[in-house]
């Protein structure tokens, strides 16, 4: 229950993240007709994994749920993890 409840927060974290940087783009107009298919299919795909893996947690299946939203989850903590330990760690890139 505790894996389920923290990838589902990861994975919305990450809807959320996604989705505010389509609303900048769309405000500053690097969003234009030319990839917003692109931004589109991306911000659904992302619903879809957080619909599918909620739907089959309501359905009493655990097991598939987690490995759902772990196909998003799991790279998205490792960026964070990345990022975060670049903050940390300040290191020189020249």
């Amino acid at each position: 229950m505790l894996i389920f409840r923290t990838f589902l927060v990861v994975d919305v974290a990450a809807l959320f993240l996604a989705l505010y940087f389509f609303l900048v783009g769309v405000a500053d107009g690097s969003v234009s007709s030319f990839n917003i298919l692109l931004w589109l299919s991306v911000l659904g795909g992302i619903s879809a994994i957080i619909a599918v893996g909620y739907g089959l947690k309501t359905k009493d299946r655990r097991g598939p749920a987690n490995a759902v939203l772990a196909v998003l989850a799991l790279p998205a903590i490792a960026a964070a993890l990345f990022v975060i330990t670049l903050l940390i760690a300040q290191p020189r890139w020249n």
